[in-house]
């Protein structure tokens, strides 16, 4: 009799695991919206729909955008390989060697200048996805963006300044950040960088 071996996946869970969990939530799914079409009760009533949206929004809660132009600071990591030709937020596809970054509370379009406050060195970004999803990084940049701000793969993370240029606004202007106006025109370009003096 020959010993079963699980295909194991990134996440640590078997294949077959993964296969049984998306069964259970496609079945809850259909479940909850049988049970809901049957009923006549009004959407508001429905609790389990309800229930079940809150535990969602509780895992990513969607944060507030940020449309001020003010710097911030907190911590930069950079994208993962398996990341590479994945569709980002915007639409666009995500390319290891572009000025693409994330940010989960600046709009998509952003430009925005990324300085390292270890290093110095600085680089501007156009913010293209949302993320990270880990608690007091700001800024996810393309691995050839972290090179440039000197994060290297080993720390993978380092304490940045994030320094809004320009901010797309809801009625579709722009608002001029803070960078805009401590910087030279030359260094605003997205993938120009600059290094300390």
């Amino acid at each position: 009799m020959g010993r079963y071996r699980p295909l194991v996946g990134s996440m640590g869970c078997n294949m077959f695991e993964k296969s049984v969990m998306a069964g259970v939530a496609c079945a809850a799914v259909a479940a909850a919206v049988s049970a809901h079409a049957a009923s006549n009760s009004p959407p508001q009533a429905d609790t389990h729909a309800v229930a079940q949206h809150a535990q969602q929004a509780t895992q990513h809660p969607k944060p507030k955008l940020d449309l001020t132009g003010r710097k911030r600071i907190g911590k930069a990591s950079f994208y993962a390989g398996k990341f590479s030709g994945r569709k980002m937020a915007d639409g666009t596809r995500m390319n290891p060697q572009n000025d693409n970054a994330a940010s989960k509370t600046l709009p998509l379009g952003t430009t925005a200048k990324v300085t390292n406050l270890k290093t110095g060195q600085s680089a501007v970004v156009t913010i293209r996805d949302r993320g990270p999803y880990v608690q007091g990084r700001i800024v996810d940049l393309s691995p050839s963006t972290a090179e440039k701000v000197g994060i290297d793969r080993h720390e993978g993370v380092a304490k940045v300044e994030v320094t809004p240029i320009t901010v797309p606004q809801p009625d579709g202007s722009a608002r001029a950040g803070e960078a805009s106006q401590d910087t030279k025109p030359a260094e605003l370009r997205p993938g120009s960088t600059s290094t300390p003096r």
